[in-house]
C-alpha cells in the first residue's frame, strides 16, 4: 500500500510540475509576443500618445483561453514601456491598466465571447488619458483624449482582438491545451 502511495504521490508532484512549466511558458510566451508587437508598432509612432493604436492590446483577449495571459500581458506590457522610452508613472499605470483589463477578460470568459474586449477597452480608456495629461503634460482635455485612446482601444482589442480570438477558438484545444496526467 505504501509502494501505491508513493507512485501516485510521485505522479501527482509530476503532473503540478507540469502545470507550472506550461502556465509559465504560456506567460512567458504572451508577454514575448505583446513586447515584440509593442515594438513594431512603436516604429509607426501607434504605440503610445493621445492617438494610438498598440496591435499588442489585442492580446488582451488571450485570458478568455488561459489565465497564464494575465501576467504574461502584464509583463509584455511592462517591457514593451520600458523599450518604448516610457515615464516610470506610464511603466506603473499602463502596465496596471492592461493587467485590470486580462483580469476582467478571464472573469467574464464564461459569458458571451463577445465581452472579452471589453475589461482592456474600459480600463486603458479612463487610466491612458490621465497618464497623459499628467504624465507627460498632453494639453488636451482629458475627455478628448478619452475619446481618442478609447477609438484606439476599440480598434485594438475589439475588432482586432475579437478578429484573434475567433482565429484561435478553431485551435482551443491545440494551442491552449491543458496538461493532463
Amino acid at each position: 500500500f505504501e509502494t501505491f502511495l508513493t507512485k501516485n504521490k510521485t505522479k501527482g508532484e509530476k503532473h503540478m510540475r507540469n502545470k507550472k512549466v506550461l502556465f509559465l511558458t504560456q506567460a512567458a510566451v504572451i508577454a514575448a509576443i505583446y513586447v515584440v508587437l509593442t515594438i513594431f508598432i512603436s516604429a509607426f509612432n501607434l504605440a503610445s500618445g493621445a492617438i494610438q493604436v498598440r496591435i499588442s492590446e489585442a492580446l488582451t483577449i488571450l485570458p478568455f483561453f488561459t489565465p497564464a495571459a494575465i501576467p504574461g500581458l502584464f509583463v509584455g506590457c511592462l517591457i514593451g514601456n520600458l523599450f518604448g522610452g516610457a515615464i516610470p508613472l506610464d511603466i506603473i499605470f499602463g502596465s496596471l491598466a492592461t493587467l485590470i483589463g486580462a483580469c476582467g477578460t478571464y472573469a467574464l470568459r464564461k459569458q458571451n465571447k463577445f465581452l472579452a474586449p471589453v475589461s482592456p477597452i474600459v480600463a486603458n480608456t479612463i487610466v491612458v488619458p490621465l497618464v497623459l495629461f499628467y504624465g507627460y503634460g498632453v494639453n488636451v482635455p482629458i475627455p478628448l483624449q478619452m475619446l481618442t485612446v478609447g477609438l484606439g482601444e476599440v480598434l485594438s482589442c475589439g475588432v482586432l482582438g475579437m478578429i484573434l480570438l475567433f482565429a484561435l477558438e478553431k485551435y482551443r484545444g491545440v494551442i491552449f491545451k491543458r496538461h493532463t496526467a
